[in-house]
């Protein structure tokens, strides 16, 4: 079925004389609005926003694609991963809609597939359920179809969701699962063409794929690969984000891998509530190398330990997860030895804080120009003269408390 060859003549879209100005291959244009019946339409399963909920899914099912052949039940589907993905956001938009109506025009394709107002194409099958009323989903219509256009509708798709259009941020974790899909295992995308097609730097693109890239091995580290739902359950990506920042500072390949383990290791055990902060904490760790190597080598044992565990599960599910998080043996072994070196890299600053201060005094006298002097004020020379005589006791006493720590 193609929504512009029969839609018209069936009288199931309607024409508005709304328009929606779209930038499709670097050439914007005005394209008409149109009235569409919600039944000719269904969901995109390509959609960055619920990556995580289709994964889990064909898992649970043991399938490679969902079938959409019977609309109506894929629609369920997808309408549910839609809900539950952001409920809060689903009652503000749906209130809006039943308040005011449709204000933003979606964008689908001519098979019906839509690519930009899946949530808002929701909120509407909730009120035409609610009402027992038929309603229509306004968007522009796009003569393409996905197989044969499909780095330009994802682009355009980005574009939408990630620009101006955008009333709804992706969940941080949703977006590292899109970049990883569409830039390292499709290669659909180059990091150059996402980030145009969403307005960024690639810099930060290239950032976010290394983050992506670590998500991606922690769940190989835990036997469970691409099962993207884990890290969503287990609320990674501010933890992960510390992590990625320590080992940018760490040169040495092995201790690199070394500190992944160990921190992959309590991603999943979750030693404490507020795993962002408890990572942090290692963090400060990492960044004295005086301390790490220890810390590592002390890991080691309960690394190995999680490690047993993990390989004895053929597929990890969220209740195997919750078994491991259970473990209090190993849960309180690795918040000790945490809190141990947290403690040691703490006692290394406070003593090193007075040699620290006198380099800092010493920096800021060389930056004096003498030159300036010859210019001063008398009143400014008294004023430093003061100074600097204040500077000599402060000194001379320093000097007699070390004369006697030496004695």
């Amino acid at each position: 079925m193609n929504l512009l060859e029969n839609g018209l003549v069936e009288k199931f879209i309607f024409k508005t004389e709304n328009k929606k100005r779209l930038v499709i291959g670097n050439i914007p244009k005005d394209y008409p609005v149109y009235r569409i019946r919600l039944d000719k339409l269904f969901y995109n399963d390509q959609n960055d926003r619920i990556s995580t909920w289709i994964s889990e899914y064909k898992l649970k099912n043991n399938i490679d694609k969902i079938d959409y052949s019977d609309r109506e039940s894929y629609n369920k589907i997808i309408h549910g991963f839609i809900t539950d993905s952001n409920s809060d956001a689903m009652k503000k938009t749906q209130q809006n809609i039943e308040a005011i109506g449709q204000i933003e025009a979606g964008v689908v394709l001519a098979d019906g597939r839509i690519i930009d107002g899946n949530r808002r194409f929701t909120c509407l099958r909730n009120i035409q359920e609610k009402n027992k009323e038929v309603q229509y989903f306004e968007a522009v219509i796009l003569d393409y179809s996905i197989e044969h256009n499909e780095k330009q509708i994802k682009m355009l798709e980005l574009m939408l969701q990630h620009g101006v259009d955008e009333k709804v941020g992706y969940s941080p974790i949703e977006r590292l699962v899109g970049i990883y899909h569409d830039i390292v295992e499709t290669k659909l995308l180059t990091i150059a063409e996402y980030a145009k097609s969403i307005n960024d730097t690639e810099k930060n693109i290239a950032m976010e794929v290394e983050k992506a890239k670590l998500l991606a091995e922690f769940l190989e580290f835990i036997n469970a690969d691409k099962q993207f739902h884990l890290a969503r359950d287990l609320e990674l990506v501010d933890p992960l984000k510390e992590l990625h920042s320590m080992l940018k500072k760490i040169n040495d390949e092995e201790t690199k891998d070394d500190l992944k383990n160990a921190v992959f290791s309590q991603f999943i055990c979750k030693p404490v509530g507020d795993l962002t902060r408890y990572t942090r904490k290692i963090k400060d760790i990492a960044n004295n190398p005086k301390h790490l190597k220890d810390y590592l080598e002390e890991q080691l044992p309960i690394v190995e330990k999680v490690c047993d565990n993990l390989e004895e599960v053929d597929q990890l599910t969220d209740k195997k997860i919750g078994e491991i998080v259970e473990n209090k043996e190993i849960k309180e072994d690795f918040s000790r030895i945490t809190e141990k070196y947290v403690s040691r890299v703490a006692g290394d600053i406070t003593r090193n804080a007075p040699l620290r201060s006198v380099e800092k005094a010493c920096n800021a006298l060389d930056e004096i120009d003498l030159r300036i002097l010859h210019k001063l004020k008398d009143e400014q020379i008294e004023d430093l003269t003061e100074k600097i005589s204040t500077l000599e006791k402060i000194l001379q006493k320093v000097k007699e408390e070390i004369s006697g720590l030496q004695i």
